[in-house]
């Protein structure tokens, strides 16, 4: 072994190891380099080697988590389509365990989000993303929620192409409401092109839903928000993409989105290997109150609700880190279930769970430190400390 090979070698020793068979009590994880090289007692193995053991003794070590959902932070947007404001944001989000992400853009003109997707791109050609998510033009003008709804369109074909088009291979997901002209045609486009057809912001019937699920539909965009609700003779799209177990549904955990029970609801009838908590966050995620921009719409920050001046709620301030304290310490889930809708879940329907969103040999060291109050305190990417415990 040589030197540098040495000093790459990190020991995470004594925590509470949540891997995919359960909770290790007092486990070790055994970094070298940017993986993960061990996740047993492997003392033998690598004694003499390690340059930096942490005892972490009464912490956890969960993977970092996948935010397949989110819009910015620390002040800063993806939808300003410059590489400066989303390092902004990747990095606040990081900080509090996010390790990999979409960028999710806000409707605008399809000129407009071709030039955003293209400078994005290049962010996801180098590794910082992990594509993009277009929510939006191709959504209900009754359900657009934080969406200028001047600037909603059917999703026709030549548009849906030219923005795929623009992000070179890196839009991995895109919201469609189906009952839109064109709606299913452009979920069978999405499925072509090897892009997830997230079913949101619409008002399609449970027939028409049950059809786009056919066609190639795989994700429910914030399920409940900005669709039907659910009702006993019209169940509308919440029954619909529920029942099915080809489709993740995506949860906002933030005690504002979701009344306690209906999330309860949600994790029943899907259960963890089918929901992904999300964070929708917008810029002001990691700040505080006041005045931010959501793509061309102004959004109130107040006691760290986002809402517009008519009062909808314009997306979050949440991060991951949050979502999973509430759903341990709040909704009473037990760790290894939020676990696995943080990071294992979201990883899976990205078709990335080979490298990362689970505690595995061989896999990314993508790794969150949190304490006995579930607090981040080390948050590690590809086997190198953003936050050292």
């Amino acid at each position: 072994m040589t030197a540098t090979d040495a000093r790459a070698r990190t020991v995470l020793a004594g925590a509470h190891v949540v891997r995919p068979g359960g909770v290790d009590e007092g486990g070790r994880v055994t970094v070298e380099n940017s993986r993960i090289a061990a996740t047993a007692d492997d003392r033998d193995g690598v004694a003499g080697h390690a340059t930096e053991t942490h005892d972490l003794t009464g912490h956890w070590i969960v993977p970092g988590f996948v935010d397949i959902h989110v819009h910015g932070g620390g002040g800063a947007s993806f939808s300003a389509g410059t590489a400066e404001e989303a390092l902004t944001a990747i990095d606040t989000h990081r900080r509090h365990g996010t390790t990999t992400m979409l960028a999710s853009t806000v409707t605008g003109t399809v000129d407009d989000l071709a030039r955003q997707a293209g400078a994005l791109s290049e962010l996801v050609e180098q590794g910082d993303l992990a594509g993009l998510h277009f929510e939006g033009p191709f959504i209900s003008p009754g359900r657009c929620g934080a969406h200028d709804p001047d600037l909603l369109r059917a999703p026709e074909p030549d548009a849906v192409r030219r923005l795929l088009d623009a992000a070179r291979g890196t839009a991995r997901m895109m919201t469609i409401a189906p009952e839109l002209p064109g709606g299913i045609e452009a979920v069978r486009l999405l499925a072509e092109r090897g892009a997830i057809a997230a079913i949101g912001h619409t008002d399609a019937t449970y027939e028409t839903t049950r059809a786009a699920i056919e066609a190639g539909a795989r994700a429910a965009t914030h399920l409940f928000n900005a669709m039907p609700p659910l009702g006993h003779r019209a169940p509308g799209p919440v029954a619909a993409l529920l029942e099915d177990e080809r489709i993740t549904v995506e949860l906002v955990n933030d005690g504002t989105h979701l009344h306690p029970s209906v999330l309860r609801l949600a994790l029943r009838a899907a259960g963890p290997d089918r929901v992904a908590f999300i964070t929708d966050a917008m810029g002001a995620a990691g700040m505080g109150d006041g005045s931010y921009p959501l793509g061309p719409l102004r959004v109130e920050v107040t006691d760290g609700v986002a809402r517009l001046p008519d009062g909808t709620i314009a997306g979050s301030t949440l991060t991951l880190d949050h979502a999973l304290r509430r759903a341990v310490t709040v909704d009473g889930r037990p760790v290894d279930d939020a676990v696995r809708a943080l990071s294992t879940t979201p990883a899976r329907l990205l078709g990335i769970a080979d490298r990362t969103g689970s505690i595995e040999e061989g896999k990314d060291a993508d790794l969150v430190v949190l304490d006995a109050d579930f607090t981040v305190v080390g948050v590690m990417r590809r086997g190198e400390w953003l936050v050292k415990p």
